[in-house]
């Protein structure tokens, strides 16, 4: 019997994707051949010889040892996209939150609470302290364009926004919203500003005295990615002093708490049963091929690997003969499109002109594998099988 571990609660249709003839889902496994994880912190855990994969219910994996992990050869995953449209929707309501001064106006009614009669008229007279702009005709500035920023940018579009983004690839594939390929110019233009890029040593405090300098009065920053890419100090200085007009965060901080025109909400970005269940079956599934064919999709620590049966009647010389073979994704360069996609292929019988090629690409193939780690290598060459290059694309 396999144990998998579950540090947080796990959705059931997630777990429920393990045959329980195999596998046994948990949170008190000792042994456990994987772990299935949403917030809880991990860096203090000490993992055991037979750990193989470590699931993520999320996109962020900061609450994971990535580096301890590839030393040890377990695989890390998480999941993509399957929180988007959650996060999405929250971002939206936030930026209507900060322009129309909701939430102080929720609040303030509430004060109202035994005045009877006199509540009608104090409401028309009170209402003009919480006036604020529409968002149609506005600019909504995004940092990183990933799964969540798309989806930002497309509703933000049809809301009648204008929509300008900053992405490492330097391009928009979403008709109506303008790519720029300077930060700086996402921030000089952005009535509200979103971000939606992963905390890292180049990313930790993005936004600072130095950046919201370049802004314009009054911006409205959104931050529903992490915390630290916001300078607490620079940006409550920021809200004392009216450049920025309003902090909208799904991480606050001690200092933040009741600082007007923070508007602080604790974590809801995926907090919906639809992303619960799509992040929960998305990480058993990828734990389970993992553990099952060996094939790794959205790890964070290693190549992708992909599990293909031969195809009968290939047209394509190298599948002929093959009984399996592997594919291997190395990102290479800034582009993801830059891809070395390597052919794991079982020998023919016999020597041939494609056996002697596949045996000479030995060494460049170690050479582009050594970055992944002695335990993570030989993870890939377990099946003893031989190695050709096929193309660079």
């Amino acid at each position: 019997m396999t144990e998998i571990l579950t540090l947080n609660k796990i959705a059931k249709c997630g777990t429920d994707r393990f045959d329980p003839a195999k596998y046994s889902c948990t949170d008190s496994a000792n042994d456990p051949a994987a772990i299935m994880v949403r917030s809880a912190s991990m860096h203090e855990m000490q993992f055991s010889e037979g750990l193989l994969a470590i699931a993520r219910a999320g996109a962020g994996v900061n609450n994971i040892p990535i580096d301890r992990c590839s030393e040890q050869g377990i695989a890390v995953f998480n999941t993509p996209g399957a929180n988007a449209n959650a996060v999405k929707e929250l971002v939206i309501c936030a930026a209507l939150l900060s322009s129309r001064k909701i939430t102080d106006a929720i609040d303030w009614c509430k004060t109202l609470k035994g005045e009877g009669e006199n509540v009608g008229k104090l409401v028309e007279k009170g209402k003009s302290s919480f006036t604020g702009p529409e968002i149609m005709g506005k600019t909504m500035g995004i940092v990183g364009m990933g799964a969540i920023g798309k989806l930002v940018a497309e509703a933000a579009r049809d809301l009648g926004m204008r929509v300008v983004c900053f992405d490492r690839k330097g391009e928009s594939e979403i008709r109506g919203v303008e790519a720029v390929g300077d930060i700086d110019a996402v921030f000089s233009a952005s009535d509200y500003l979103s971000l939606h890029i992963p905390c890292n040593d180049y990313t930790r405090n993005i936004i600072n005295s130095e950046s919201i300098g370049k802004m314009k009065d009054g911006v409205r920053i959104l931050n529903f990615a992490r915390g630290e890419l916001v300078n607490s100090d620079d940006i409550l200085a920021a809200l004392a002093c009216g450049k920025v007009a309003a902090y909208a965060t799904d991480f606050p901080t001690d200092e933040q708490l009741g600082v007007p025109g923070v508007i602080a909400i604790p974590h809801l970005g995926a907090s919906t049963p639809e992303s619960e269940d799509n992040c929960a079956v998305m990480a058993a599934q990828e734990i389970s091929d993992y553990l099952k064919n060996g094939n790794i999709t959205h790890s964070v620590n290693m190549p992708r690997v992909r599990h293909l049966q031969r195809r009968r009647g290939c047209a394509r010389g190298h599948c002929r003969g093959a009984r399996r073979k592997y594919r291997v994704a190395v990102q290479r360069g800034k582009k993801r499109n830059r891809l070395s996609c390597l052919r794991y292929a079982r020998p023919r019988r016999g020597k041939d002109k494609r056996g002697e090629r596949r045996n000479k690409s030995q060494s460049d193939i170690t050479k582009v594998t050594d970055a992944f780690g002695e335990a993570q290598k030989e993870r890939l060459f377990e099946n003893n099988v031989k190695i050709k290059i096929r193309r660079s694309v």
